[in-house]
């Protein structure tokens, strides 16, 4: 049961962060390149479009980001038994790379920028959300495998 009460609302918070995080990220730079050449962006279409884009991203590229977390952070949970000082670090890593992976053979398979988002400095923010994303799995999972310590420290 320890999957389903600890490890699966971490990771299930984290690759939502995540994802929210590369959709936003996708949609500011899509709106910024349109800024770039004068088109002129009301707040109100900014935020339409930043949720129509999350709304339609979430059925494909959401699962692509679950998936690669997914792997990611087993490959990561496995590692860390050996090296338990740097788990956080690894945890940011793995999100990083998750993300990395993921928008390299996107684009190496299909010879396109499926995340239109993930072009030029678009590209390091999506590791940023992925970075995010695994910095919250390792809070969370910890959290939930010592929650009277934490209560502590805040304490």
């Amino acid at each position: 049961m320890p999957f389903l009460t600890r490890v699966l609302p971490s990771f299930l918070v984290s690759w939502l962060l995540t994802f929210t995080l590369a959709s936003l990220f996708h949609s500011q730079y899509v709106v910024n390149q349109l800024v770039d050449v004068g088109v002129v962006v009301r707040l109100s279409d900014r935020i339409n479009l930043t949720l129509d884009d999350w709304l339609g991203l979430l059925p494909t590229y959401g699962a692509i980001i679950a998936i690669a977390l997914a792997i990611a952070f087993l490959v990561t949970a496995k590692l860390i038994k050996k090296v338990k000082q740097y788990n956080v670090a690894l945890f940011i890593a793995a999100g990083i790379a998750a993300l990395a992976v993921v928008l390299i053979a996107i684009e190496s398979i299909m010879n396109i920028h499926i995340i239109a988002g993930a072009r030029g400095w678009g590209f390091y923010m999506q590791l940023l959300a992925g970075a995010v994303g695994g910095y919250t799995f390792s809070h969370l999972i910890k959290t939930a495998n010592n929650p009277k310590s934490e209560m502590c420290e805040y304490k």
